[in-house]
């Protein structure tokens, strides 16, 4: 069996794998694990499970396994499957709303809703916005970025599927071309909002890390020191309101590497607010008391994912040269979830002193 992947071959190709975490159910039955992906994983064909267990792209428990590995339940399975090529030829024109805040000629700007997933991968072939895109151009050709895989049409940049907010799409080669030189030249304006557990001591701040594909956990990225692990990365914030255990946040991306914001806020102590790979689907700050509990637990249900929107974006138009911006409100689950730590805190403001000497400290 050959050893696992190499971190300095993902980051060298990191466009080239698709990276998924599967969690076996308590009741999951005992069966090998490639007859096991090939029935989870929509067309992924046997061959490439195989190859990929064979060149120690799968892990189970963060452990290379072979073909014959019977799964049992609880195991945690880790894929860093190398994407199919010709998966291009197989996409599907899907009718899905689109929530379009700008269009001309030349390009577009969408307002991403949680849970939509950018564009197809392993285990998400539809339903994506790449999808819905080849739906609401019907026979336009859209460009591809230079170094992108085929099946991201229009693509000039991407958010993570449980992230909320405004994305960029280009309609034509030249528009492609000029939109991705200014994300290059990082002269694109984006801000996000986040809220983050902890309370953060300094108004506003930077961080600076390179970004890279953590070691042990391949489904996550983790700031390194120099850039023979990562690359350069740099996030802006700025405090906008503290509710004692959490606070809202404002980040404006400098570069835009993959989970930039949610790396470097748990890099200095302020992990996203029920950002589950990243460990912020627990508590990690606040009391001891079961009614508090109870409390985060139906913020968790409220906002089922991180709490992350791309509120706005500048650039220049590639055609008129114009400046270009915009802005969307958080939506309903973003919205929902900070009242409901407004209306805890303003309940809880005579007795958080007491509370304060048995909290949780992570």
């Amino acid at each position: 069996m050959g050893a696992a992947i190499k971190l300095s071959d993902l980051e060298q190709s990191d466009e080239l794998y698709e990276h998924q975490r599967i969690i076996c159910d308590k009741n999951q039955s005992s069966i090998r694990i490639d007859k096991f992906l090939i029935d989870k994983l929509n067309n992924v064909s046997r061959s490439r499970i195989q190859n990929a267990i064979a060149i120690g792209c799968i892990l189970v428990n963060d452990n290379p396994v072979k073909s014959n590995y019977k799964i049992r339940p609880g195991d945690t399975i880790s894929l860093v499957l190398p994407s199919n090529p010709n998966d291009s030829e197989e996409l599907l024109a899907e009718e899905i709303p689109l929530d379009i805040h700008f269009e001309d000629e030349h390009i577009m700007v969408i307002n991403k809703p949680p849970g939509l997933v950018v564009h197809p991968g392993v285990g998400n072939t539809t339903g994506t916005l790449v999808n819905a895109l080849l739906h609401h151009f019907k026979q336009v050709q859209l460009p591809v970025m230079k170094g992108n895989a085929a099946d991201r049409p229009g693509l000039v940049h991407r958010i993570d599927k449980d992230t909320s907010g405004l994305i960029l799409i280009a309609k034509n080669d030249y528009a492609m071309t000029h939109l991705s030189k200014q994300f290059y030249d990082h002269t694109i304006d984006r801000e996000y909002v986040a809220l983050v557990w902890g309370d953060v001591k300094n108004e506003r701040g930077t961080v600076t890390g390179h970004i890279g594909r953590h070691e042990k956990d391949r489904m996550q990225m983790a700031v390194f020191p120099d850039e023979s692990q990562g690359k350069h990365a740099v996030t802006h914030y700025e405090v906008i309101e503290k509710m004692y255990y959490v606070s809202l946040v404002k980040c404006k991306l400098e570069t835009g590497r993959t989970h930039q914001i949610r790396v470097h806020m748990k890099h200095i102590g302020h992990t996203l607010f029920n950002d589950e790979r990243y460990g912020g689907d627990r508590i990690l700050k606040g009391t001891l008391y079961s009614k508090f509990k109870q409390f985060v637990d139906n913020c968790f249900q409220i906002l089922p994912r991180q709490a992350l929107h791309a509120r706005s974006l500048g650039f220049i138009h590639p055609a008129t040269g114009q400046k270009m911006f915009f802005e969307t409100p958080l939506p309903d689950d973003f919205i929902k979830l900070l009242e409901k730590w407004r209306a805890y805190v303003a309940s809880r403001k005579e007795v958080l002193a007491d509370e304060s000497t048995h909290v949780w400290e992570d």
